[in-house]
């Protein structure tokens, strides 16, 4: 049995006429930039994440940038954000010449550990940026409580997390500053190439960075700001607006899929139970655990990555692809220990736990097409190696 990490095709069998009739009628139309699909997607989504503006951009990495840019972000400037992550959100902080701060991820949501931020800010903090890593939310209110006592902004990192409901019910993206979303074709929301999305409660800011989209111009070639080209294309806007109905569904069947990995697991003898950190006899596999799932939301966790934790973890991913299993590390080099951040003075041993995931987590197959038996087998393939 063959099991790949991610089975687009199969989605797009599920969508494939509607959505080859909207590409279709976009390029009849030969309205490809901007225009009324971008203006129907933004609708859309502000509608969907409940938020009063919403602005479609160029990718997720381009939704981070303008965000920050949108709040006047200076060389010198601090910036605090988890270690553990996806390059671009420390990226776009250096890109602007200002500094990345890191600081250590809690260990079971692997979210930034907010009781590790205050100790961080200095006279230069500018911004927190949390990131709601793997489709689970951070711990926004102390994340919130913080910047208010210092007067910082929020600018939430959500690329993983469309949907994705706060303890609160409140949408992820849609309680800081900034909400910043990707829809990189692998994300639960994808479209047909690079999009990202941009979302803000305040009209001010929505009115910048929309300035900001098109190189800072306005009206056309006028310009009172510097900005970029970080528009999102009409043929995305067009597809996006035929995958959006069908988001809740997908998240439903990859919570489902989750639900069976974790029944399996504990079935098998590979896991005691849900959010352990430490491995022994009853715990070869340290599985996930959805820290919100008690307060009856329906999007607690979306389940961008499903994440065990194994000891071995590269000799198992070795094993998984003899044995036709797609596997994923995300992500395997923290920010701190990357090169080109040895500027910053930061050495191993800093953050222990996120040292720690980087060096035992592994992604395994969770996309809503994915069959019982499939996971059944990745699950059986995982004991095989455990027990050889």
């Amino acid at each position: 049995m063959k099991v790949p990490l991610l089975d687009l095709k199969a989605q797009y069998e599920t969508i494939k006429t509607e959505a080859e009739e909207a590409m279709l009628r976009v390029a009849r139309s030969q309205y490809l930039i901007l225009g009324p699909d971008v203006e129907l997607m933004e609708k859309n989504m502000c509608e969907y994440l409940d938020c009063k503006y919403s602005i479609g951009v160029s990718s997720g990495t381009d939704a981070l940038l303008i965000a920050l840019m949108a709040i006047d972000l200076k060389p010198g400037d601090e910036v605090i954000m988890p270690t553990y992550s996806f390059f671009a959100t420390a990226g776009v902080v250096s890109r602007l010449n200002a500094k990345p701060v890191f600081a250590d991820c809690d260990p079971v949501t692997y979210n930034i550990d907010p009781d590790k931020i205050e100790s961080l800010i200095t006279d230069k903090t500018k911004v927190i940026l949390p990131v709601h890593l793997y489709g689970q939310s951070c711990e926004m209110d102390k994340i919130m409580k913080i910047a208010e006592d210092h007067g910082l902004k929020v600018i939430e990192d959500a690329a993983q997390s469309i949907g994705t409901q706060y303890k609160d019910g409140r949408q992820v993206g849609n309680i800081g500053d900034i909400g910043c979303f990707s829809f990189y074709p692998s994300k639960n929301l994808g479209c047909f190439g690079d999009g990202g999305l941009v979302t803000t409660n305040d009209e001010k800011l929505a009115e910048k960075l929309r300035i900001l989209r098109v190189h800072g111009g306005m009206p056309k070639y006028y310009h009172r700001i510097i900005g970029g080209n970080f528009r999102i294309d009409a043929l995305q806007a067009a597809v996006l607006n035929v995958k959006l109905p069908h988001l809740d569904s997908w998240t439903e069947k990859r919570q489902m899929n989750a639900d069976l990995y974790t029944e399996l697991f504990l079935q098998n003898g590979l896991a005691e139970e849900e959010g352990r950190q430490k491995f022994d006899e009853k715990n070869s596999v340290l599985l996930p655990k959805p820290v919100y799932k008690k307060n009856d939301l329906k999007h607690y966790h979306i389940y961008n990555q499903y994440i065990i934790r194994v000891q071995d973890r590269d000799e198992l991913r070795k094993f998984m692809t003899e044995n036709e299993i797609g596997t994923e590390i995300y992500y395997p080099v923290p920010f701190h220990l990357q090169e080109c951040f040895e500027y910053l003075g930061y050495k191993k041993g800093d953050f222990p736990v996120s040292e720690e995931c980087a060096a035992e987590t592994i992604a395994l197959p969770i996309y809503p097409e994915l069959t019982k038996e499939q996971i059944g087998f990745t699950v059986e393939t995982i004991k095989k190696f455990i027990h050889k």
